[in-house]
C-alpha cells in the first residue's frame, strides 16, 4: 500500500493480492554470539587477570611496593584491554552477526578510554614507586626507567595508543581523511607488541613459567584470529567469488544502484539488512573500504548497493565500469531478521537509509498487514527505489507511507501521535530503524514516547564501524 503524507496524514489504500511469496532468506550463520555474552566473557576474562594478579601480589607497608603492585595490576588489565579491543575489531563472523557493527564500534571507543586510562595510571605509578624506591624525583626517575629497553619500547607503543585515541576523538576524526584516521589506527597493532614486550621484560609476568605461557598464548590467538578474518578470509573470498561491477544504474539524483556479480556468491550467506566493505579497483576508490548495505536480495549470483553521492569517494562510484574488479568483506551486521521478535514489524527509513530496508521489506515473512514501511524524506525527488517499493507492498499487501516535508515543518509525521494513527497497534511492533543520525535519534525518541519499548528498536550505524 502506498500513500504520500505530509499534512494531514493520508489513509492507506487497498491493493490487490499477489500469489508470490516473498524471496526466501538465504541460510543463516550458524554462530551469532548474543552481546550479553560477549560482555560476560569480557567479565570474566578482566576477572581472572585480577585474579592471576591477586596471587602475584605480595601485601607490603612500604610506599614504593604500594606503588608497584598498584603497576603491575593496571598494567596487567591493560594488556588484557588491548586484547579485548582487537578482538572487537577482528571482524569475526559470529560477532558481528550477533552483536552488530556499530555496537561493536561503540564498544570498542569506550573501552579504548579504559585502556587509556589504565595505561596512564600504569606508567605513573610504575615511575611514582621507582622514584620512591630510588629516592630520586620523578625527572630522574624518568630518565632513569627510560634508558631500559622494554620501558622505552613502551612508551613509544603508549604515544601510538595516544595517537589513536586523539584521531578518534570527534572533533578531530571529523577533519581528518578517512586514509588517515586508518593509518594512525594501524599504529595500534605496533603498539600492542610493543606493549607485549615490555609485559614479558617486566615483573607483570613474573609469576612464572605458567604465567608466561598463558599470556604469550592469549596474544598469540589474538594475532591468529587478526590475520585469518582481515587478511586471509577477505583474500581467499576474493580469489574464490572473483567479484566484478556488472552494471551502474541511475536511481535519482545523484544515486546510484551498482551491480556486482561473481561466481558462488550464495556461498558468502549474505542476509537483507547486512553490509559489506567494498573496494573497487580503480584510481581513486581501491585505496578504501566503503560499507554500503546490500538494496535487495543476492539472486543470480549477484549483489546489489545503492549509493548516494555525498563525498569524493561515492561521487566516483557513479563512474565505475562494467568488469571493474571489486574486493568484497563481509558480510557484516546484525541488523537482520534474526532480531525480530514480533508477528508484526514497522521498517522507518529516513533518506538513502531505504537501502537495507528495502531489502528487508521483500523478505520478511509475514501476511498481508505484518510488515509496514514508512519511508521520510523532504520531497518526493528524496525517495530512492520508488517503484521497487511499491511493487514490493502491491505484492506483499504490506502497508507503504512516503512521509514528505521538510525536517523543519510545523507537522512533524515522525511525531508520536502521527506514528500511532499510522501505525495501528504500534506498541506490538518491532521497529527496525535506519536513516540519518539526526533523524534517527528524534524517530527513536518519538517511539519510546509512543509506547514501543527500546529494546524492540533496531538500527545499526555501519557507517561507523
Amino acid at each position: 500500500m502506498t500513500t504520500e503524507a505530509s499534512h494531514p496524514l493520508y489513509s492507506p489504500l487497498p491493493v490487490e493480492l499477489s500469489e508470490r511469496p516473498p524471496a526466501e532468506l538465504p541460510p543463516a550463520p550458524a554462530l551469532r554470539l548474543a552481546p550479553e555474552r560477549l560482555r560476560n566473557a569480557t567479565a570474566a576474562g578482566g576477572g581472572a587477570v585480577a585474579l592471576l594478579w591477586g596471587v602475584q601480589a605480595r601485601p607490603s607497608a612500604r610506599l614504593d611496593a604500594f606503588f608497584a603492585t598498584g603497576a603491575h595490576l593496571t598494567g596487567l588489565l591493560a594488556g588484557y584491554g588491548v586484547l579485548v579491543l582487537l578482538l572487537l575489531m577482528a571482524r569475526v563472523p559470529a560477532v558481528e552477526h550477533g552483536v552488530g557493527a556499530d555496537r561493536l564500534a561503540r564498544w570498542h571507543a569506550l573501552g579504548g578510554r579504559y585502556v587509556l586510562g589504565l595505561i596512564g595510571a600504569h606508567a605513573l605509578l610504575a615511575l611514582c614507586g621507582y622514584a620512591v624506591h630510588t629516592r630520586t624525583d620523578l625527572v630522574t626517575a624518568t630518565g632513569d626507567l627510560l634508558a631500559y629497553g622494554a620501558i622505552a619500547a613502551a612508551t613509544v607503543g603508549t604515544g601510538l595508543f595516544v595517537a589513536v585515541g586523539v584521531t578518534s576523538a570527534r572533533a578531530v576524526r571529523r577533519r581528518i581523511r578517512h586514509e588517515t584516521w586508518r593509518a594512525v589506527h594501524l599504529g595500534a597493532l605496533l603498539a600492542a607488541a610493543l606493549g607485549f614486550v615490555h609485559q614479558l621484560a617486566g615483573p607483570d609476568l613474573a609469576g612464572g613459567l605458567l604465567t608466561r605461557w598463558l599470556w604469550s598464548m592469549a596474544h598469540g590467538t589474538v594475532a591468529v584470529v587478526l590475520v585469518w578474518y582481515r587478511i586471509v578470509v577477505p583474500v581467499r573470498a576474493a580469489l574464490r567469488h572473483d567479484l566484478r561491477v556488472a552494471e551502474v544504474r541511475d536511481e535519482g539524483p545523484g544515486v546510484v544502484s551498482v551491480l556486482v556479480r561473481g561466481r558462488g556468491v550464495a556461498l558468502l550467506r549474505a542476509e537483507p539488512g547486512q553490509f559489506f566493505r567494498w573496494r573497487f579497483l580503480r584510481r581513486g576508490l581501491w585505496a578504501t573500504a566503503l560499507p554500503f548495505s546490500l538494496s535487495a536480495p543476492v539472486r543470480d549470483d549477484t549483489l546489489r548497493i545503492t549509493v548516494k553521492a555525498i563525498g569524493d569517494h561515492t561521487r566516483r562510484i557513479r563512474r565505475l565500469r562494467p568488469g571493474t574488479r571489486v574486493l568484497a568483506s563481509g558480510p557484516f551486521g546484525a541488523f537482520t531478521a534474526h532480531r525480530r521478535t514480533r508477528r508484526k514489524v514497522l521498517l522507518l527509513a529516513g533518506g538513502v537509509g531505504i537501502t537495507p530496508l528495502r531489502a528487508l521489506f521483500e523478505t520478511l515473512p509475514g501476511g498481508p498487514g505484518d510488515v509496514t514501511l514508512l519511508y521520510r524524506a523532504s520531497d518526493a525527488t528524496g525517495l530512492v527505489l520508488r517503484a521497487e517499493l511499491e511493487t514490493i507492498a502491491r505484492e506483499r499487501q504490506a502497508a507503504l507511507h512516503f512521509l514528505l516535508g521538510p525536517s523543519d515543518g510545523a507537522f512533524d509525521p515522525l511525531a508520536p501521535r502521527a506514528l500511532r494513527d499510522l501505525v495501528p497497534e504500534l506498541a506490538a511492533h518491532d521497529v527496525y530503524l535506519c536513516g540519518p543520525p539526526a533523524m534517527a535519534r528524534a524517530a527513536t525518541a518519538s517511539l519510546i514516547r509512543a509506547g514501543v519499548p527500546a529494546s524492540r528498536i533496531h538500527s545499526e550505524d555501519f557507517d561507523h564501524a
